[in-house]
């Protein structure tokens, strides 16, 4: 696979800048389950509500999560298949034992 384009790149790094803040982390763990308000992600997160819309704040300008609006509440989900994948890998990736290789320095 060829290397992407600078331009890709910054916005590669920037997602993961993003989610390098374990709140921020959690909020969009908690949006992969489907359409959630901002309360119940509140709750599920043990985050203040204001620090929760901040993060959603941020975490929509980068394309990582999408609200739509009923009534007067705004229900927030995972932007995409891409999103909802990347990061339900590097759960799996995380969780799973690790031996090292013959080739580890470890």
């Amino acid at each position: 696979m060829p290397l992407p384009e600078d331009n890709h790149l910054a916005v590669i790094a920037e997602t993961y800048r993003l989610l390098g803040d374990p709140t921020r982390l959690k909020v969009v763990l908690t949006c992969l389950e489907g359409p959630i308000a901002v309360g119940d992600i509140a709750r599920a997160t043990g985050a203040s509500q204001s620090l929760v819309s901040h993060h959603l704040r941020l975490l929509r300008a980068a394309r990582l999560v999408r609200g739509t609006r009923r009534n007067k509440q705004v229900f927030y989900e995972a932007a995409d298949a891409h999103i909802a994948n990347m990061l339900t890998d590097m759960i799996a990736h995380a969780m799973e034992d690790h031996e090292p290789h013959e080739d580890d320095d470890t």
